[in-house]
């Protein structure tokens, strides 16, 4: 069973047994083929659909298609995230990071970033020395640089905040 959404607020209950496919509980029958990567040519109740998958995320479930030239962005939701939503636990895992901190103590050598850039998780904080080795602090999300609690050249120890998102 999955449930998916669309961007706009409509729900549909999408289930896929061995033989059929059913939404909202009634069959669905369509002919779907296969044009190429990521394109297929759909028929549903005597109209003719082009259709292509634009963008996947499989880890968040979400998807951009193109249905005869118009976006489309889905969300789904399989039994667990269903039930996880029903008891309050959906959100869990995304605990948002507000700030880096020093994960060893050391040397700041460089700050990449300023205050007010945006970043993408991934990129380069700080390069920080530790050991005699250079240690690059990369984002862990994406975000705004709100605050630098260090300079270059300075000591840190171990668990302080070096910047704030």
């Amino acid at each position: 069973m999955l449930q998916v959404k669309t961007a706009n607020g409509k729900v549909w209950q999408v289930d896929i047994k061995k033989d059929v496919i059913l939404v909202d509980n009634s069959s669905f029958s369509w002919d779907l083929v296969p044009l190429g990567l990521n394109r297929f040519h759909i028929i549903y109740n005597h109209q003719s659909f082009n259709a292509e998958l634009i963008k996947a995320d499989y880890a968040a479930k979400t998807f951009t298609i193109k249905v005869n030239g118009f976006l489309h962005e889905l969300a789904l939701q399989d039994r667990f995230d269903l039930l996880l939503e029903k008891m309050g636990m959906s959100q869990v895992n995304s605990k948002k990071i507000n700030e880096v901190k020093a994960p060893m103590p050391g040397l700041i050598l460089d700050i990449k970033v300023s205050v007010g850039q945006e970043v993408k998780k991934g990129d380069p904080l700080v390069i920080l020395e530790a050991m005699k080795m250079e240690n690059i602090l990369k984002s862990p999300d994406d975000g705004t640089v709100k605050a630098i609690k260090v300079a270059v050249r300075q000591n840190v120890e171990k668990n302080q905040v070096i910047l704030e998102f």
